[in-house]
């Protein structure tokens, strides 16, 4: 794509986010790379390294909670882990976190889902976030799903129990073989129905129920804008495409949105 394409494509989204009355924005990993949070999968990734986690990760947790915390304990020393760890705990908002944030606080940005675990839309300044695999800082009960900052429970034996439902707690990230909260998904749903417009940043959405997100907001009449560096599988039904690095089409997008408002 040429810079006049590009351009074009940059005008357009702006001026149909600017005229929806409900943009909901789906992200997924991408955004966070530019902040240097390492992926998964892929060159480098921790699951290329270590080799993908258990599908029934969630199943072993149930059988027997504190066993499955023991080995949590023991897999910190991991190198690689470690090191994954490490750079996350590092890792800032960048330019396009920061650029969501700004688009929320317009009052145009109504809901993010956010794949993302790293709680970058949070420290960004976003508030309106439904966080559909769970927040890394973050420990949540399974039976009534209230959350805790990590350091709540810090000193506690193995395993943690909710204080108000004694149900069993565990860190909020959504395990393989785990259900997504009902309480993230009923948001999800909820605010997708409601778009007219959703943006799909740094994600190719290939993870049901996300993948289904742009789709249903196209069922409804709205739009569906990919804004992603290289083409994915979603591509090819997106109304209009932004390509480039998030952290910068995402600044000049909502610089534009902005001047169009005023």
């Amino acid at each position: 794509m040429n810079a006049a394409d590009h351009n074009l494509n940059l005008e357009q989204a702006a001026q149909r986010i600017a005229r929806s009355r409900y943009v909901v924005a789906l992200v997924g990993a991408g955004l966070s790379v530019e902040s240097g949070v390492p992926t998964f999968r892929g060159p480098g990734g921790l699951w290329t390294k270590l080799g993908e986690p258990t599908m029934n990760g969630y199943e072993d947790f149930l059988r027997d909670p504190a066993a499955w915390w023991n080995e949590q304990q023991s897999q910190q020393h991991n190198p690689d882990r470690a090191h994954f760890r490490e750079a996350i705990e590092r890792a800032k908002p960048n330019p396009g976190h920061f650029a969501l944030a700004d688009l929320e606080k317009m009052g145009i940005l109504k809901m993010t889902i956010t794949q993302n675990v790293d709680n970058l839309h949070a420290q960004a300044g976003q508030e309106k976030l439904a966080e559909i695999h769970g927040n890394r800082t973050k420990m949540r009960c399974i039976t009534c799903e209230r959350k805790w900052h990590r350091d709540h429970f810090e000193g506690e034996s193995y395993p943690l129990t909710c204080p108000e439902c004694g149900g069993l707690v565990k860190g909020d990230t959504v395990m393989f073989g785990e259900p997504i909260p009902r309480s993230v998904l009923e948001t999800c749903f909820y605010h997708t129905e409601l778009s007219d417009c959703m943006i799909a940043i740094g994600t190719s959405a290939t993870v049901y129920p996300a993948a289904s997100f742009p789709s249903l907001v196209q069922g409804n009449g709205g739009i569906f804008i990919e804004a992603n560096p290289n083409p994915t599988p979603l591509s090819n039904s997106a109304d209009l495409i932004v390509r480039g690095s998030t952290g910068e089409t995402l600044p000049k997008l909502v610089d534009r949105i902005r001047a169009l408002s005023q």
